[in-house]
């Protein structure tokens, strides 16, 4: 299995499509290398537009960019992105319905080592609150492009999260589109119970999905991308069809997909659920894994949270 960095799909899609769309426009904030914008710039530099250090200015650009028709993609570090220049998010793309796309990379604790400043585990739970705008995180490098072509055609308000490091490929050999708005994909069928993944997490609850499987324990696996608007219909067939829900993402354990799950199945219909994520406190810093491994979000966790709900030990 070959992995591939979400980003650079995300920028290489975005290459051929602009070969044929002159009204896509890329915008960053002095963040080309870490956004794989780099090609970009150079194949397009009359479609490229370098706003600086300014994460404000450049989603006040692009709202003004989408007003008079072009397709604006805005690219920045997801920490800075969905904080610096949130009430421009909320006003000038949300608010004003501005087909803007918001593409906020190293989410997440991809920058683990660089602390609290840098992580962005805040950003699902900041972003699903504010009306009118799609928030999706890709689980691979082959959905993000899939991500980027949706979007393209269908031009709409949206914050899109992805990593920084190559991820395994998930969809190598999907067939059809990896991504539609307000669907999730079931990855493996299972009785048992449902883990419900996003993000760089649907790798790891897929793995250990399979190995539960050689325990004759029954794993359905949702792969979530759009947390909003999120899979209702889905996700109440598991709750159904299955003893228990296990969420899981890397973003703070409160108000992200979990939240969204817990919500929906608490008033339509209740079931076991565990929600697996970050602690709501001040993160240790450390790599990415090292981060992951201190707060059990990883194989082994998974495995001991499935157990758990099940009862079986």
């Amino acid at each position: 299995m070959s992995k591939n960095a979400c980003r650079q799909y995300f920028a290489n899609e975005l290459i051929e499509l602009a070969s044929t769309d002159k009204d896509i426009v890329v915008i960053c904030s002095d963040s080309r290398g870490s956004c794989s914008m780099t090609d970009f710039s150079n194949t397009y530099p009359e479609q490229f537009i370098e706003a600086g250090i300014a994460e404000q200015n450049e989603v006040g650009m692009a709202a003004g960019l989408a007003n008079v028709g072009y397709k604006p993609f805005v690219c920045a570090p997801a920490s800075f992105l969905s904080a610096r220049s949130l009430e421009q998010v909320k006003v000038d793309v949300a608010y004003s319905k501005k087909n803007v796309v918001l593409f906020g990379v190293s989410g997440g604790i991809s920058y683990g080592a660089l602390g609290y400043t840098h992580h962005s585990t805040h950003d699902i739970a900041v972003m699903r609150t504010i009306p009118n705008l799609n928030v999706v995180l890709p689980s691979d490098a082959i959905q993000a492009a899939s991500v980027a072509r949706y979007f393209s055609k269908n031009p709409m308000p949206l914050y899109i999260r992805v990593g920084r490091g190559p991820v395994e490929d998930i969809y190598s050999d999907w067939e059809g589109e990896a991504f539609t708005l307000g669907q999730a994909n079931e990855l493996m069928h299972g009785d048992d119970i449902t883990i419900i993944a996003c993000g760089e997490m649907t790798y790891p609850a897929l793995q250990a999905a399979k190995m539960l499987q050689k325990e004759n324990i029954s794993v359905r696996v949702l792969d979530s991308p759009s947390i909003s608007p999120i899979d209702e219909n889905s996700i109440i067939k598991a709750a159904k069809e299955t003893k228990a829900i296990l969420t899981i993402e890397e973003h703070c354990v409160n108000n992200g997909l979990g939240s969204a799950v817990s919500s929906l199945l608490s008033e339509q219909y209740p079931v076991p659920m565990k929600i697996m994520g970050l602690p709501y406190e001040i993160l240790i810093n450390g790599s990415s894994e090292e981060v992951k491994d201190e707060y059990k979000l990883n194989t082994e966790g998974i495995i001991d949270n499935v157990y758990s709900l099940l009862k079986r030990k």
